[in-house]
């Protein structure tokens, strides 16, 4: 029987996981590695970590005796290589800030309206090409010195297989890549003074990128992001799922396949290409969505679990006796783009206990993912129904909030292991498993149960959000 392994270059550990080819889960594995904040606003990794805990992983799955490898992980970040392939410094990655003064060059070299309409999105500080302008003006000699420039995933694939590679819907994200054509944009490469001959080659995720020495086809695989919605089933726009999935992890995100390009004219959302050939997504993205009820924990309630903190949410009724959460703890995305955004609390009382700062939390984090399914279905039809995923979705409780707030009834699958499923499908299609990424969610996405708005909780939900929209007015207000 087929076993496919699919690898999850994750912020935090690498997850790998088995499966066969009708899609059970044979076995799953992780190893962990340490952030580094060297300074306020910076996040950066040692590449080498990233290698050690992908072979410990593979060993563990007996990844010599896949039929199919596939890649998955987190996007944005800079791996800058030399001329032997190794990494000149620590990765800087996605959720690093330092960069804003480039992403302001960035525009103002290319004008916005053209940035967006080649990348489909502005310029943001988790993006590639801004640190790679960060690099050529605070860390000259090492800019000098750069031969390769990869992503996450790509320098694990480098140390696998020997190639220097990527995938579109990972290369999307760079800054550098003309979504709409596929393919790297020599117009962007050129103004920002960029060294092509720096870049990989960007394959369709499908694609056998290269081989393992035990002769495992390895696929050029995705973003967590596009590899996750394919691991639910979300593959395109006309598709199951209403072709929306909605991702309640440390950040949340609101992705909705396209069958062909679409942008937000305001680069209010994002505009990437799909994990499937000749298919886009455009996707909203809050920062601080099971990252917030994660702060009020450690702040609040250290020791609780998550599932007694929703159960003392529950005693309270939507809205907690008007008590408002703006989850923006690390700034927003969707649809603000303000690094700057700063979450609060608003009509707060003697009356409001823990549990109803838990039903606060949730509820904003609810209100800020309707912020960017508004965004994101102002591109195409506005969805019913959505695949849900991420450990806020194990609680029925966040569910009903966010299936309320949104409007929308939520399915959840047999099987939520995140983007290592979808990496593991691919990894399937390079295996000759299935004849394509369709077909292989086909094969092996089920959904489990769905969850839809309790009665007269949709109503309430829309009475108080304008009350939500206040709360970042506030903020900036607050801020001058």
């Amino acid at each position: 029987m087929p076993r496919l392994i699919g690898l999850d270059v994750g912020t935090s550990s690498v997850k790998g996981i088995a499966i066969d080819e009708a899609g059970t889960v044979l076995r799953i594995a992780e190893r962990g590695y340490p952030l580094s904040t060297p300074h306020p606003g910076w996040a950066e990794q040692d590449p080498e970590d990233w290698v050690r805990a992908a072979v410990a992983v593979l060993e563990e799955l007996d990844g010599d005796q896949a039929d199919g490898i596939g890649l998955a992980g987190q996007m944005h970040g800079l791996v800058a290589l030399d001329e032997d392939d190794r990494p000149l410094r620590p990765a800087i990655l996605w959720n690093d800030g330092r960069t804003q003064a480039q992403c302001d060059e960035i525009e103002a070299l290319v004008g916005r309206d053209r940035l967006l309409s080649l990348t489909g999105n502005r310029a943001l500080a988790g993006f590639t090409a801004p640190k790679l302008l960060w690099l050529r003006e605070h860390e000259p000699e090492v800019y000098a010195r750069i031969r390769h420039v990869l992503l996450p995933k790509d320098y694990v694939r480098l140390r696998l297989c020997g190639e220097l590679a990527t995938d579109v819907s990972d290369a999307s994200g760079t800054l550098l890549f003309d979504v709409a054509a596929r393919e790297w944009s020599a117009e962007l490469v050129a103004t920002l003074g960029i060294d092509p001959s720096w870049l990989p080659v960007a394959l369709e995720s499908v694609a056998v990128s290269g081989r393992t020495p035990a002769g495992v086809p390895v696929a050029a695989g995705a973003g967590d992001q596009a590899a996750g919605a394919l691991g639910v089933g979300v593959v395109r726009e006309t598709g199951v799922g209403g072709g929306v999935s909605v991702v309640l992890g440390t950040s949340g995100v609101v992705f909705a396949a396209r069958d062909a390009y679409a942008c937000d004219p305001d680069g209010a959302v994002h505009a990437f290409c799909h994990a499937v050939p000749d298919a886009w997504h455009v996707m909203g993205v809050m920062l601080s969505a099971a990252g917030s009820l994660a702060w009020l924990q450690t702040v609040a309630a250290p020791g609780v679990s998550n599932d007694a903190q929703l159960a003392e949410a529950a005693a309270w009724d939507p809205g907690a006796e008007g008590l408002l959460f703006a989850p923006y703890l690390a700034g927003e995305r969707t649809p603000h783009a303000d690094p700057a955004a700063r979450g609060m609390f608003a009509g707060l009382t003697l009356r409001h206990d823990r549990g109803a700062l838990v039903r606060a939390v949730v509820e904003g984090v609810a209100f800020a993912l309707a912020d960017g399914l508004d965004r994101v279905a102002a591109l195409g039809a506005r969805p019913t129904v959505a695949r849900v995923s991420g450990g806020g979705a194990r609680s029925r409780l966040w569910l009903q909030i966010v299936a309320s707030v949104l409007d929308l009834t939520l399915e959840r699958t047999a099987v939520d292991e995140g983007a290592a499923y979808g990496a593991a499908l691919l990894g399937g299609v390079a295996g000759g498993v299935y004849p394509s990424a369709e077909a292989a969610a086909t094969a092996c996405v089920v959904v489990a149960d769905t969850v839809s708005a309790p009665p007269g909780w949709t109503a309430r939900y829309a009475a108080l959000r304008p009350g939500f929209s206040a709360l970042y007015e506030a903020d900036r207000a607050l801020r001058g």
